[in-house]
């Protein structure tokens, strides 16, 4: 980024001056005009331009192990963490599942069950319920009370 800046300024100012106020040094300025990317980064770009390919044709589906599985058979020599460095970096992603569409499984609304057996959900206070009385007798006959 820097070495970009000094490029375009180069015109308007010593490179010195500038190594000097950007804090770096020259022989890295020029060694980054001879070859503004080192071999990595040239090979990475390579790599996402075949990720990305492998990626649309498989519909935009497959996720970082099947992509490296598809870059070994054409020949690529990549790992699987390699792969998912680029993809991640590119903004490729699997596509997990498939997301339901909001409206289309509705049916009728919900209703509620009429309470035929008459049961009692409010109490006067408690362990004063039919239920509370029926534990405490079954609690009393199973231990012999």
């Amino acid at each position: 980024m820097k070495y970009a800046f000094m490029q375009a300024h180069r015109a308007e100012f010593g490179v010195r001056a500038m190594c000097r106020v950007l804090r770096i040094h020259v022989s890295g300025f020029y060694a980054w005009l001879k070859e503004p990317l080192s071999r990595r980064a040239q090979d990475d770009a390579r790599q996402t331009a075949l990720i990305r390919q492998a990626w649309s044709d498989s519909g935009k589906v497959y996720g970082y192990r099947k992509l490296a599985d598809d870059l070994r058979d054409q020949g690529e020599q990549v790992s699987e963490n390699r792969v998912a460095r680029l993809a991640s970096l590119a903004g490729i992603i699997a596509q997990i599942g498939y997301k339901r569409r909001p409206g289309r499984y509705g049916g009728k609304p919900a209703v509620v069950a009429s309470n035929t057996l008459d049961r009692q959900f409010e109490v006067d206070a408690p362990d004063k319920s039919p239920v509370d009385f029926e534990i405490r007798q079954q609690k009393l006959n199973e231990a012999g009370v």
